[in-house]
């Protein structure tokens, strides 16, 4: 793009979104207001974005929102969960979509490094200054420029639990791993398993790992294992390692034992707790449980369902991990304005606020109104995160480049599924571990 057309997409990019910002508060808009929604009409733009079913309907209702006020028009494309492959292929093709919600870290840190983004337009960055906590703008940062902006954030240290099935067991909510492991054994005593496990992909096994390694290990060594500055055959890995172990290798407190988890997908195991034929009390995830819950399975949160904080393991402090989709724009994609405007949009309160009351959604913007989640359980999740504020560490499997973070079928994925299916030697699981990041790395 030429410098002068950069300058006037960039003057109209923060024209619109002082435009949407004002418009925020619903009502009716000026004439001046219509004309400056205007400038989009008659363009399109391409989102790529992995989610489906309950996830993809609700992107679109934000999408629909940008339609509304600008103008434009929007085509939703879903890549699946292998998004670096599926985007990379779309580039040589020609046929690149113009913006991405991109999913992990890693795969943002690739794009950027393979020089397939755009940085982040004005209006966009500086909202995001405005708004967000800095540990989320320092995540959609790659090599001192800024390239992503975080629009789907979820809070990834809550366990899901059915009330009914702790009551029953005469069991309490801990606030400690001891205390989880005494409550998962008095379920399991009272004939229902403790947890589903979602094992059939390896995503879910990388969150039980992170949240037990950041509380026992500390958010120093946690950085520094996602950076792969210390190795995998740490000590702190082969600990976190063993205390998971104890739990995946009690076929009694885990739905189905290990080879009934390794056939689980996130969604059943979300059902086999929430479902009309429950078979577990718990089931630990992000607070995107939440849409499944009150979406599919039609089931209240708040009454039938509840969570608490992934509990603190041993001397350690309880985990807050985060995780979420960042927009970025592809130099690749032919809509350059609208591609602007529409992040400079999913930077306003009232985008995040479009999805926020739809439920099974947190944004990191802190200027979205606490009061449109739909219950009092996703405020509390969303406070949670946000009220975090520097102290939320990232997802570390998303931090990792694609092939060890974030590949079905290999790095710690498929490497992690194998320690469920034989969790009896943590020492030699954290070896494999250690090889597959030194190769993917290096790569």
């Amino acid at each position: 793009m030429a410098m002068k057309h950069m300058v006037t997409a960039t003057a109209t990019v923060i024209a619109l979104v002082g435009t949407l910002a004002a418009c925020g508060g619903g009502g009716d808009t000026s004439t001046e207001d219509d004309a400056a929604a205007l400038e989009l009409n008659g363009q399109s733009v391409s989102v790529a974005a992995v989610w489906t079913g309950v996830e993809q309907k609700n992107f679109q209702k934000v999408l629909a929102a940008f339609e509304k006020k600008t103008g434009a028009k929007t085509e939703l494309i879903s890549t699946g969960d292998n998004v670096s492959t599926v985007i990379g292929s779309k580039i040589e093709g020609g046929n690149a979509p113009d913006v991405v919600m991109v999913p992990q870290l890693g795969v943002l840190q690739q794009f950027a490094r393979s020089g397939w983004l755009r940085p982040l337009p004005s209006a966009a960055t500086t909202a995001a200054d405005q708004n967000f906590a800095k540990v989320w703008t320092d995540y959609g940062t790659v090599d001192g420029k800024r390239y992503g902006l975080y629009f789907k954030a979820s809070n990834k240290s809550t366990v899901w639990y059915s009330p009914k099935a702790l009551e029953d067991a005469g069991a309490t909510v801990p606030t400690t791993w001891d205390e989880l492991i005494k409550t998962a054994d008095a379920v399991a005593e009272s004939g229902v398993p403790a947890f589903s496990v979602a094992g059939e992909a390896g995503w879910p096994l990388t969150d039980w790992f992170e949240n037990i390694y950041l509380s026992q290990a500390g958010p120093e060594k946690y950085d520094r294992l996602a950076k792969h500055e210390i190795p995998w055959t740490d000590p702190t890995v082969i600990t976190a390692l063993t205390t998971l172990g104890k739990l995946f290798g009690d076929d009694k407190l885990v739905a189905g034992g290990r080879t009934g988890a390794l056939q689980t997908d996130f969604p059943e195991s979300v059902e086999q707790v929430f479902g009309n034929s429950p078979k577990a009390a718990m089931v630990y995830e992000g607070d995107f449980v939440a849409g499944l819950i009150s979406g599919e399975l039609g089931k209240k949160v708040g009454t039938d369902a509840n969570f608490f904080p992934f509990p603190k393991v041993g001397k350690g402090a309880a985990p807050v991990v985060g995780g979420g989709d960042a927009a970025v724009v592809l130099k690749a994609g032919k809509n350059a304005k609208a591609a602007d405007a529409l992040l400079a949009f999913l930077a306003t309160p009232e985008a995040a606020e479009v999805w926020a009351a739809a439920g099974g959604f947190t944004s990191p913007n802190k200027a979205v109104d606490a009061k449109v989640y739909p219950d009092d359980i996703a405020r509390q999740s969303a406070v949670a995160l946000t009220g975090a504020g520097d102290g939320v560490r990232f997802d570390m499997s998303d931090q990792a480049p694609a092939a060890f973070g974030g590949t079905q079928g290999a790095g710690e994925w498929k490497i992690l599924q194998d320690f469920l299916r034989d969790p009896s030697d943590p020492a030699a699981t954290a070896r494999t571990l250690e090889a597959a990041a030194v190769k993917a790395y290096k790569g």
